[in-house]
């Protein structure tokens, strides 16, 4: 993993508060985080706390009940269609339009973006052939597999060249191979000063391509930094309680963490009876 230096030391993301609430379930509790311009992010929780909520509300998709957003140093509300010209997203449902051809997808989202005829059909052709699409350009996209709609979606995302990208599970059905040209494409972004926002149950990919890392856990966030100050807050916190010591050399996995800070390792010892 390369840890990437944020390119100018200004915020890309900030929340103050965030919070919102479906009736009387808070799905979100009074997050304040910021994402610095340049960083690779990962987002990390447990199923239903309140990852894709949160994500809804930084692009725009979902309301907050309270709470302030700033995106590229723009307030949200008051500057929701500036903002929204500058990211970029590939949400948990996808949310395609099953009834054009991959073509015609990415062409009409280069449209939305603003980008001119000539250069919209251009880099909709390139990114066809760069997310091996191009032998489905004239297919709808109803008929085409999940995998290749991620992998569509994804182009629609990027066409524009967003200054901030949020990805909800990108690799979910997503092959080997189309994987590694897909992060490779994502560090070259990371290189050129995008800032990408990364939800993700598989701890690995994050592990690999993310230099800071929030949690949020039963919608509060509980840790928030680089993997070196998580990792040195949980070995801090179990030499504290039980006289642990970290051997040199010897690193806490993401995982490790993760399950540290949520609590994930109680009821291990639980087992179902009828599974023997």
């Amino acid at each position: 993993m390369e840890n990437m230096t944020p390119a100018n030391g200004l915020a890309a993301i900030e929340t103050e508060g965030l919070t919102r609430r479906f009736g009387k379930l808070v799905a979100v509790d009074g997050v304040d985080l910021r994402v610095d311009s340049g960083q690779f992010f990962g987002f990390l929780g447990p199923n239903g706390a309140g990852k894709s909520t949160m994500i809804k509300m930084l692009t725009g998709l979902l309301e907050p009940t309270a709470g302030r957003i700033r995106i590229l140093q723009l307030d949200f509300e008051a500057n929701a269609v500036a903002v929204k010209s500058q990211i970029g997203v590939v949400p948990e449902g996808l949310a395609l339009f099953d009834r054009l051809t991959p073509s015609e997808y990415l062409n009409f989202a280069g449209r939305m973006y603003g980008l001119d005829p000539q250069t919209a059909s251009q880099r909709a052709e390139e990114l066809l052939e760069f997310m091996q699409l191009a032998d489905h350009r004239k297919s709808l996209v109803a008929d085409l597999s999940h995998g290749m709609k991620k992998k569509l979606a994804m182009a629609a995302a990027v066409i524009h060249a967003p200054k901030v990208l949020f990805l909800d599970e990108p690799f979910e059905g997503i092959d080997a191979i189309a994987a590694g040209s897909l992060k490779a494409m994502l560090q070259r972004m990371i290189a050129r000063g995008a800032t990408i926002f990364l939800t993700s149950h598989v701890l690995e990919i994050v592990e690999r391509l993310c230099s800071h890392v929030a949690i949020i856990h039963r919608g509060k966030l509980v840790a928030q930094g680089s993997l070196e100050e998580l990792r040195a807050g949980v070995v801090a916190h179990r030499a504290a309680d039980v006289g642990e010591t970290q051997a040199a050399g010897d690193k806490l996995t993401l995982e490790q963490i993760f399950l540290d800070i949520v609590g994930g390792s109680r009821g291990t010892g639980e087992e179902l009876s009828w599974l023997g």
